[in-house]
Protein backbone atom coordinates (compact mmCIF):
# COMPACT_ATOMS: atom_id res chain seq x y z
CA UNK A 1 0.00 0.00 0.00
CA UNK A 2 1.00 3.24 -1.29
CA UNK A 3 2.02 6.03 1.55
CA UNK A 4 0.99 9.25 1.07
CA UNK A 5 3.72 11.86 3.24
CA UNK A 6 4.74 15.43 2.54
CA UNK A 7 8.68 15.74 2.26
CA UNK A 8 10.49 18.64 3.98
CA UNK A 9 14.43 19.07 2.57
CA UNK A 10 16.22 20.68 4.68
CA UNK A 11 19.32 23.38 3.38
CA UNK A 12 21.51 24.57 5.80
CA UNK A 13 23.43 27.17 4.04
CA UNK A 14 22.85 30.70 4.22
CA UNK A 15 24.72 33.91 3.38
CA UNK A 16 25.05 35.34 6.46
CA UNK A 17 23.59 34.31 9.88
CA UNK A 18 20.84 36.34 11.04
CA UNK A 19 20.90 38.10 14.34
CA UNK A 20 17.68 36.53 15.79
CA UNK A 21 18.24 32.79 14.11
CA UNK A 22 18.30 29.91 16.17
CA UNK A 23 17.60 27.50 12.82
CA UNK A 24 19.72 24.86 12.03
CA UNK A 25 22.08 26.85 9.09
CA UNK A 26 26.13 27.72 8.73
CA UNK A 27 27.28 30.45 7.02
CA UNK A 28 30.70 29.94 4.70
CA UNK A 29 30.27 26.15 4.02
CA UNK A 30 29.92 26.52 -0.04
CA UNK A 31 32.68 23.98 -0.24
CA UNK A 32 30.25 21.88 1.11
CA UNK A 33 27.61 22.13 -1.16
CA UNK A 34 27.82 19.59 -3.55
CA UNK A 35 28.94 16.93 -1.40
CA UNK A 36 25.65 17.54 0.68
CA UNK A 37 23.38 17.23 -2.45
CA UNK A 38 25.11 14.07 -3.07
CA UNK A 39 24.65 12.74 0.93
CA UNK A 40 20.60 14.41 0.28
CA UNK A 41 20.57 11.56 -2.83
CA UNK A 42 21.50 8.68 -1.25
CA UNK A 43 19.16 9.47 1.68
CA UNK A 44 16.36 9.55 -0.54
CA UNK A 45 17.01 6.54 -2.31
CA UNK A 46 17.45 4.64 0.95
CA UNK A 47 14.10 6.17 2.16
CA UNK A 48 12.55 5.52 -1.13
CA UNK A 49 13.42 2.05 -1.01
CA UNK A 50 12.27 1.12 2.16
CA UNK A 51 8.11 1.16 1.38
CA UNK A 52 5.98 2.75 -1.58
CA UNK A 53 5.33 6.46 -1.17
CA UNK A 54 3.28 9.28 -2.75
CA UNK A 55 4.17 13.09 -2.18
CA UNK A 56 1.67 15.57 -1.72
CA UNK A 57 4.03 18.46 -1.12
CA UNK A 58 7.90 19.38 -1.08
CA UNK A 59 9.17 21.98 1.00
CA UNK A 60 12.61 23.19 0.53
CA UNK A 61 13.26 25.41 3.49
CA UNK A 62 16.79 26.56 5.23
CA UNK A 63 18.85 28.13 5.83
CA UNK A 64 18.14 29.35 2.27
CA UNK A 65 17.94 26.89 -0.35
CA UNK A 66 18.72 29.51 -3.42
CA UNK A 67 22.55 29.71 -2.16
CA UNK A 68 22.65 26.61 -3.81
CA UNK A 69 23.55 26.39 -7.82
CA UNK A 70 20.43 26.05 -9.54
CA UNK A 71 21.93 23.13 -10.94
CA UNK A 72 22.28 21.29 -8.03
CA UNK A 73 18.64 21.99 -6.69
CA UNK A 74 17.25 21.37 -9.94
CA UNK A 75 19.17 17.80 -9.31
CA UNK A 76 17.46 17.42 -5.72
CA UNK A 77 14.23 17.78 -7.23
CA UNK A 78 14.95 15.52 -10.13
CA UNK A 79 15.98 12.42 -7.27
CA UNK A 80 12.91 13.29 -5.45
CA UNK A 81 11.21 12.10 -8.69
CA UNK A 82 13.31 9.02 -9.31
CA UNK A 83 12.86 7.67 -5.61
CA UNK A 84 9.28 8.86 -4.96
CA UNK A 85 5.96 8.67 -6.76
CA UNK A 86 5.10 12.60 -7.26
CA UNK A 87 0.94 13.02 -6.88
CA UNK A 88 -0.19 15.07 -9.94
CA UNK A 89 -0.52 18.78 -9.04
CA UNK A 90 2.17 18.17 -6.23
CA UNK A 91 3.03 21.56 -4.29
CA UNK A 92 6.72 22.15 -4.86
CA UNK A 93 7.70 25.24 -2.47
CA UNK A 94 11.42 26.72 -2.37
CA UNK A 95 12.39 29.45 0.49
CA UNK A 96 14.48 32.50 -0.78
CA UNK A 97 15.76 35.66 0.42
CA UNK A 98 16.04 38.66 -1.44
CA UNK A 99 19.60 39.36 -2.66
CA UNK A 100 20.06 35.19 -3.53
CA UNK A 101 17.98 35.69 -6.67
CA UNK A 102 17.92 36.61 -9.94
CA UNK A 103 15.37 37.06 -12.50
CA UNK A 104 17.30 33.87 -14.46
CA UNK A 105 17.26 31.87 -11.11
CA UNK A 106 14.01 32.70 -10.85
CA UNK A 107 12.78 31.39 -14.13
CA UNK A 108 15.07 28.29 -13.73
CA UNK A 109 13.61 27.69 -10.51
CA UNK A 110 10.01 27.77 -12.63
CA UNK A 111 11.53 25.25 -15.12
CA UNK A 112 12.95 22.89 -12.68
CA UNK A 113 9.02 22.60 -11.47
CA UNK A 114 8.71 24.55 -8.02
CA UNK A 115 5.14 25.50 -7.99
CA UNK A 116 5.16 28.19 -4.59
CA UNK A 117 8.16 30.59 -3.65
CA UNK A 118 8.45 31.57 -0.25
CA UNK A 119 10.23 35.02 0.27
CA UNK A 120 11.77 35.81 3.66
CA UNK A 121 10.88 39.73 3.66
CA UNK A 122 11.14 40.41 7.26
CA UNK A 123 10.29 44.22 7.00
CA UNK A 124 10.16 47.20 5.10
CA UNK A 125 12.05 49.27 7.01
CA UNK A 126 15.82 49.43 6.62
CA UNK A 127 16.91 50.35 10.10
CA UNK A 128 14.59 47.08 11.68
CA UNK A 129 16.25 45.27 8.19
CA UNK A 130 19.90 45.86 10.12
CA UNK A 131 18.59 45.16 13.57
CA UNK A 132 17.52 41.80 12.18
CA UNK A 133 21.00 41.13 10.88
CA UNK A 134 19.28 40.63 6.89
CA UNK A 135 21.59 40.78 3.94
CA UNK A 136 19.37 42.36 1.82
CA UNK A 137 17.51 46.66 1.73
CA UNK A 138 14.08 46.97 1.78
CA UNK A 139 14.05 48.14 -2.07
CA UNK A 140 15.67 45.08 -2.82
CA UNK A 141 12.94 42.94 -1.38
CA UNK A 142 10.29 44.80 -3.30
CA UNK A 143 12.77 44.13 -6.08
CA UNK A 144 12.92 40.40 -5.67
CA UNK A 145 9.42 40.07 -5.53
CA UNK A 146 8.65 41.99 -8.81
CA UNK A 147 11.16 39.79 -10.33
CA UNK A 148 9.15 36.77 -9.45
CA UNK A 149 6.13 38.07 -10.64
CA UNK A 150 7.69 38.79 -14.29
CA UNK A 151 9.29 35.98 -14.28
CA UNK A 152 5.83 33.96 -14.44
CA UNK A 153 5.36 32.73 -9.86
CA UNK A 154 1.50 33.18 -9.20
CA UNK A 155 1.74 31.72 -5.87
CA UNK A 156 4.45 34.14 -3.86
CA UNK A 157 4.57 34.10 -0.14
CA UNK A 158 6.31 37.08 1.46
CA UNK A 159 7.83 36.30 5.48
CA UNK A 160 7.08 39.20 7.61
CA UNK A 161 8.37 39.44 11.88
CA UNK A 162 6.86 41.76 14.19
CA UNK A 163 7.27 42.32 17.85
CA UNK A 164 10.81 43.75 17.44
CA UNK A 165 12.64 46.04 20.06
CA UNK A 166 11.64 49.47 19.50
CA UNK A 167 9.12 48.75 16.79
CA UNK A 168 5.98 50.88 16.87
CA UNK A 169 2.77 50.39 15.73
CA UNK A 170 2.84 53.07 12.91
CA UNK A 171 6.30 51.31 11.45
CA UNK A 172 4.16 47.96 11.57
CA UNK A 173 1.18 49.25 10.02
CA UNK A 174 3.62 50.78 7.05
CA UNK A 175 5.14 46.87 6.57
CA UNK A 176 1.83 45.58 6.29
CA UNK A 177 0.30 48.37 3.87
CA UNK A 178 3.55 48.29 1.95
CA UNK A 179 2.66 44.24 2.00
CA UNK A 180 -0.87 44.64 0.81
CA UNK A 181 0.12 46.52 -2.41
CA UNK A 182 2.17 44.18 -3.38
CA UNK A 183 -0.58 41.46 -3.39
CA UNK A 184 1.49 38.87 -2.19
CA UNK A 185 -0.71 35.53 -2.55
CA UNK A 186 0.21 34.63 1.02
CA UNK A 187 1.52 36.04 3.87
CA UNK A 188 3.19 34.35 6.79
CA UNK A 189 3.34 37.12 10.00
CA UNK A 190 5.52 35.99 12.66
CA UNK A 191 5.97 37.29 16.40
CA UNK A 192 9.67 38.11 17.24
CA UNK A 193 10.51 35.29 19.39
CA UNK A 194 14.19 36.30 21.39
CA UNK A 195 16.68 33.38 21.86
CA UNK A 196 19.18 33.65 24.62
CA UNK A 197 22.11 32.42 21.98
CA UNK A 198 21.38 34.30 19.63
CA UNK A 199 23.61 37.94 18.87
CA UNK A 200 20.27 39.66 18.89
CA UNK A 201 19.47 38.00 22.37
CA UNK A 202 22.67 38.72 24.14
CA UNK A 203 22.38 42.39 22.45
CA UNK A 204 19.05 42.11 24.78
CA UNK A 205 20.64 40.90 27.87
CA UNK A 206 23.09 43.28 27.81
CA UNK A 207 20.64 46.10 27.98
CA UNK A 208 21.74 47.34 24.46
CA UNK A 209 18.13 46.99 23.22
CA UNK A 210 14.71 47.11 25.10
CA UNK A 211 12.95 43.29 25.74
CA UNK A 212 10.18 43.27 23.42
CA UNK A 213 6.72 44.64 24.51
CA UNK A 214 3.99 41.96 24.43
CA UNK A 215 1.27 44.06 25.00
CA UNK A 216 2.55 45.99 21.86
CA UNK A 217 2.73 43.13 20.07
CA UNK A 218 -0.47 41.75 20.51
CA UNK A 219 -1.65 45.47 19.19
CA UNK A 220 0.27 44.45 16.25
CA UNK A 221 -1.26 40.89 15.84
CA UNK A 222 -4.88 42.69 15.81
CA UNK A 223 -4.03 45.42 13.69
CA UNK A 224 -2.55 42.77 10.92
CA UNK A 225 -5.68 40.81 11.41
CA UNK A 226 -7.81 43.48 11.01
CA UNK A 227 -6.01 45.17 7.81
CA UNK A 228 -6.01 42.02 5.94
CA UNK A 229 -9.31 40.73 6.71
CA UNK A 230 -10.34 44.17 4.47
CA UNK A 231 -8.31 43.37 1.70
CA UNK A 232 -9.51 39.96 1.12
CA UNK A 233 -7.66 37.81 2.24
CA UNK A 234 -8.40 34.69 4.36
CA UNK A 235 -6.80 34.10 8.07
CA UNK A 236 -6.54 30.85 8.09
CA UNK A 237 -3.93 29.89 10.58
CA UNK A 238 -2.75 31.69 13.57
CA UNK A 239 0.50 33.10 11.33
CA UNK A 240 -0.78 32.43 8.11
CA UNK A 241 -2.76 34.46 5.48
CA UNK A 242 -3.75 33.78 2.14
CA UNK A 243 -5.91 34.58 -0.87
CA UNK A 244 -8.98 32.44 -1.30
CA UNK A 245 -7.42 29.20 -2.91
CA UNK A 246 -3.80 29.67 -2.22
CA UNK A 247 -3.31 28.21 1.42
CA UNK A 248 -0.20 26.38 1.93
CA UNK A 249 -0.57 22.84 1.34
CA UNK A 250 2.16 21.73 2.88
CA UNK A 251 2.30 23.52 6.27
CA UNK A 252 -1.70 22.02 6.76
CA UNK A 253 0.11 18.54 6.64
CA UNK A 254 2.03 19.99 9.66
CA UNK A 255 -1.62 21.69 11.13
CA UNK A 256 -3.12 18.59 10.51
CA UNK A 257 -0.52 16.09 12.46
CA UNK A 258 -0.24 13.72 8.89
CA UNK A 259 2.90 11.81 7.99
CA UNK A 260 5.64 13.67 6.96
CA UNK A 261 9.22 12.85 6.12
CA UNK A 262 12.93 15.59 6.63
CA UNK A 263 15.34 14.89 4.81
CA UNK A 264 18.60 16.58 5.57
CA UNK A 265 20.95 17.83 8.50
CA UNK A 266 18.49 17.95 11.41
CA UNK A 267 15.37 17.65 9.39
CA UNK A 268 12.26 16.36 12.04
CA UNK A 269 9.99 13.53 10.63
CA UNK A 270 6.55 11.91 11.60
CA UNK A 271 5.57 8.72 10.66
CA UNK A 272 4.27 5.68 11.87
CA UNK A 273 3.88 7.32 15.17
CA UNK A 274 7.43 7.82 15.22
CA UNK A 275 9.12 11.09 15.53
CA UNK A 276 13.03 11.66 15.23
CA UNK A 277 15.19 13.98 13.44
CA UNK A 278 18.41 13.80 11.72
CA UNK A 279 22.08 14.47 12.85
CA UNK A 280 22.44 18.69 12.70
CA UNK A 281 25.65 19.39 11.85
CA UNK A 282 26.13 19.10 8.12
CA UNK A 283 29.71 17.93 8.16
CA UNK A 284 28.10 14.83 10.37
CA UNK A 285 25.42 14.58 8.04
CA UNK A 286 27.68 14.13 4.91
CA UNK A 287 29.99 11.66 6.89
CA UNK A 288 27.22 9.09 8.35
CA UNK A 289 25.95 9.06 4.13
CA UNK A 290 28.68 8.33 2.78
CA UNK A 291 29.82 5.54 5.39
CA UNK A 292 26.59 4.28 4.81
CA UNK A 293 25.03 5.36 8.16
CA UNK A 294 21.80 5.41 10.00
CA UNK A 295 21.50 9.73 10.01
CA UNK A 296 18.49 9.68 12.40
CA UNK A 297 18.77 10.47 16.37
CA UNK A 298 16.38 10.60 19.26
CA UNK A 299 13.88 8.50 17.52
CA UNK A 300 10.83 9.05 20.02
CA UNK A 301 8.05 6.46 20.07
CA UNK A 302 4.30 8.44 20.34
CA UNK A 303 1.47 6.64 22.14
CA UNK A 304 -1.80 7.35 21.24
CA UNK A 305 -2.48 9.71 23.94
CA UNK A 306 0.01 11.86 23.03
CA UNK A 307 -0.91 12.00 18.93
CA UNK A 308 -4.24 12.63 20.03
CA UNK A 309 -3.05 15.76 22.28
CA UNK A 310 -0.86 17.11 19.12
CA UNK A 311 -3.83 16.60 16.90
CA UNK A 312 -5.90 19.00 18.71
CA UNK A 313 -2.86 21.65 19.34
CA UNK A 314 -2.08 21.55 16.17
CA UNK A 315 -5.62 21.43 14.20
CA UNK A 316 -6.47 24.38 17.06
CA UNK A 317 -3.90 26.82 15.06
CA UNK A 318 -6.75 26.88 12.11
CA UNK A 319 -8.58 29.64 12.59
CA UNK A 320 -11.45 28.89 10.62
CA UNK A 321 -11.33 24.84 11.00
CA UNK A 322 -10.29 24.33 13.93
CA UNK A 323 -10.67 20.47 14.92
CA UNK A 324 -13.64 18.77 13.21
CA UNK A 325 -15.59 16.67 15.40
CA UNK A 326 -16.20 13.98 12.51
CA UNK A 327 -12.63 13.96 11.47
CA UNK A 328 -11.12 13.64 15.30
CA UNK A 329 -13.76 10.49 15.40
CA UNK A 330 -12.47 9.00 12.11
CA UNK A 331 -9.48 9.28 12.86
CA UNK A 332 -9.62 8.06 16.25
CA UNK A 333 -12.79 6.56 16.77
CA UNK A 334 -13.49 9.25 19.75
CA UNK A 335 -15.46 11.60 20.59
CA UNK A 336 -14.04 14.96 20.92
CA UNK A 337 -16.64 16.44 23.42
CA UNK A 338 -16.04 12.92 25.71
CA UNK A 339 -12.44 12.87 25.71
CA UNK A 340 -11.30 16.67 26.50
CA UNK A 341 -15.27 17.40 28.22
CA UNK A 342 -13.51 19.48 30.73
CA UNK A 343 -10.97 21.41 29.04
CA UNK A 344 -13.02 22.45 26.49
CA UNK A 345 -15.93 23.71 28.97
CA UNK A 346 -13.15 25.53 30.73
CA UNK A 347 -11.69 27.09 27.72
CA UNK A 348 -14.84 28.36 26.40
CA UNK A 349 -15.94 29.81 29.87
CA UNK A 350 -12.70 31.26 29.80
CA UNK A 351 -13.81 32.96 26.27
CA UNK A 352 -10.80 31.16 24.60
CA UNK A 353 -12.53 28.49 22.51
CA UNK A 354 -15.49 28.32 20.55
CA UNK A 355 -18.02 25.54 20.12
CA UNK A 356 -20.76 24.59 17.34
CA UNK A 357 -22.26 21.64 16.13
CA UNK A 358 -18.78 20.92 13.83
CA UNK A 359 -15.93 22.19 15.32
CA UNK A 360 -14.34 23.62 18.08
CA UNK A 361 -11.90 26.69 17.26
CA UNK A 362 -10.13 29.33 19.08
CA UNK A 363 -12.19 32.82 19.29
CA UNK A 364 -10.13 35.96 18.29
CA UNK A 365 -8.82 36.31 22.22
CA UNK A 366 -7.86 32.62 21.82
CA UNK A 367 -5.13 33.24 19.04
CA UNK A 368 -3.51 35.88 21.38
CA UNK A 369 -3.63 33.75 24.49
CA UNK A 370 -3.19 30.00 22.08
CA UNK A 371 -0.49 28.63 24.46
CA UNK A 372 -2.24 29.30 27.19
CA UNK A 373 -5.42 27.04 25.52
CA UNK A 374 -2.48 24.18 24.34
CA UNK A 375 -1.63 23.36 27.64
CA UNK A 376 -4.92 22.53 28.67
CA UNK A 377 -5.28 19.35 26.37
CA UNK A 378 -1.12 18.06 26.91
CA UNK A 379 -1.14 14.22 28.60
CA UNK A 380 -0.15 14.05 32.52
CA UNK A 381 3.52 13.52 32.00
Amino acid sequence: MTSAISLYIHIPFCRAKCAYCDFNSYPDLDHLFEKYVRALQTEMQWVGQDQPLRVNTIYLGGGTPTVLPLALLGEILDTCRKHFTMAAGAEITVEANPGTVDSGYLAGLREKGVTRLSIGVQSFHDNELRLLGRIHTAAQAVESYRLARQAGWSNINLDLIYGLPRQTLSRWRATLRQAIHLRPDHLSLYCLSVEEDTPLGQRIARGELPVPNPDLAAEMYILAEEMLDRTGYVHYEISNWAQPGHECRHNLTYWHNLPYLGLGAGAYSFFNRQRWHNVLSPADYITRLEAGSPSAEEVEELNEALEVAETVILGLRLVREGVRFADFRERFGWDLKDVYSREIRKMEQAGLLEVDRERVRLTARGRLLGNEVFQQFLPEP
